[in-house]
């Protein structure tokens, strides 16, 4: 796994660099805002770590114009800041997760791999193709030939998870935790539904969600 680490504090990037490396992680590392910025927008990372107060440009507005250029990868803020409205200001900004200094190396790590373990699109493709169905992954779309089945958002992102992670099961958990992020929850039962109702509109195109309920422990895409 590949992260990004731009934090100004000189002891505190050495620290973690050397502590991530020695986790088996890789691990590219700046203290400029400006730098990181065009280190984010070239580079292939699976997470990057932000702090808000940099020099050049600042944490929010690096994150604000990764997502801007649809750059979707992990992004894990840290600030000294820990008022909620910090957080949220934050978390609206584009970031995946929010955490306040000073905080604990186990902490960060375990931040980490619950970003790592989120159901995240497969880059190397824009499409899948499946029982006939195409979800293209730019477009945020579902068509069954050329029939464009129209989802709402919610709809949208549970057969995108579970389509991208074939031959998977995919826990309720982890459907919501795609769909609301970690700091809210969606019911099984509003799970359930918005999966029926996907289900209703595919079969009005003509097709089949090839999606397998695996009683008692999620949901399973299999060719």
């Amino acid at each position: 796994m590949k992260i990004l680490l731009v934090e100004d504090s000189s002891s505190l990037r050495r620290s973690l660099s050397i502590g991530l490396q020695n986790l088996g992680f890789t691990v590219d590392d700046t203290s400029d805002g400006s730098e990181g910025l065009s280190m984010a927008l070239t580079g292939d990372y699976d997470v990057i770590i932000l702090d808000i107060m940099l020099p050049s440009v600042d944490g929010l507005s690096l994150l604000k114009t990764l997502r801007s250029s649809h750059k979707d990868t992990r992004v894990l803020l840290l600030s000294a800041k820990s008022e909620p409205e910090d957080r949220v200001k934050g978390l609206l900004s584009g970031a995946d997760d929010y955490l306040t200094k000073p905080f604990s190396f186990d902490e960060l790590h375990a931040r980490l791999l619950s970003l790592l373990r989120r159901g995240t699109l497969r880059k190397d493709i824009d499409k899948i193709e499946l029982a006939g169905l195409s979800l293209n992954l730019q477009l945020k779309s579902l068509r069954f030939g050329k029939t464009l089945i129209d989802l709402t958002p919610n709809e949208y992102k549970i057969v995108e998870c579970l389509f991208t992670n074939q031959n998977i099961v995919v826990t309720p958990e982890k459907l919501s935790e795609h769909l609301a992020g970690q700091y809210d929850a969606i019911s099984k039962n509003s799970i359930e539904a918005h999966l029926s109702s996907a289900r209703k509109k595919t079969k009005i195109a003509g097709g089949e969600l090839p999606i397998q309920t695996k009683r008692g422990f999620g949901y399973i895409v299999s060719e």
